[in-house]
């Protein structure tokens, strides 16, 4: 089942939980058709990152034939919460990013996590073809305010250790290694 938008309606991370317990969704909804899939953090991140490196070579490209914009328009951003309920359709395990020319769109594919059967023979080549899939085209400026949504709120989360990386919890404390007069 592919789960197809072209210029949805909205197209947003967001989460659900607590600081240190938050589920991260990457929710799309065109009309009244909404679907949710959960994710890591990283992968988060990482989606973000690919958005804007792509865009930003895009803007690079002599005349900017694309008309890919720097930065976010004010009227293309969504800071509102996740459409409620947040139903998981699955979870996310491999991620394609990618740019259609002929429609100046980013396109989004998102894949299910595929948990193998340890039965399987490791010799295999064939790999199984996922029973779903995600597939969202956004044009640049959707694009740039997803980029930029997604990067807040991965940020929002618990503080990271200056010394360590890691992220503290709630009271400002983690298990780091490194003395506590020191953190």
């Amino acid at each position: 089942m592919v789960h197809g938008f072209d210029w949805p309606d909205r197209f947003v991370v967001g989460t659900v939980g607590e600081p240190g317990d938050r589920t991260f969704y990457l929710q799309v909804r065109d009309g009244r058709d909404v679907v949710s899939v959960a994710l890591e953090k990283q992968q988060t991140a990482q989606l973000a990152l690919g958005i804007d490196r792509i865009l930003d070579e895009l803007r690079t490209q002599d005349g900017n034939p694309f008309h890919v914009p720097e930065g976010t328009a004010d009227e293309l951003r969504d800071d509102e919460p996740l459409d409620a309920p947040v139903l998981e359709r699955f979870r996310v395990g491999r991620m394609a990013l990618g740019w259609d020319p002929s429609t100046a769109q980013i396109v989004i594919e998102a894949l299910p996590l595929v948990v193998e059967d340890e039965d399987d023979d490791e010799d295999a080549l064939d790999v199984a073809e996922p029973d779903e899939r995600l597939v969202v085209r956004i044009p640049v400026g959707s694009a740039r305010a997803f980029a930029l949504r997604t990067r807040e709120v991965v940020s929002a989360g618990r503080p990271i250790c200056t010394l360590c990386g890691e992220p503290m919890d709630a009271d400002g404390s983690h298990a780091c290694g490194v003395p506590d007069d020191l953190t």
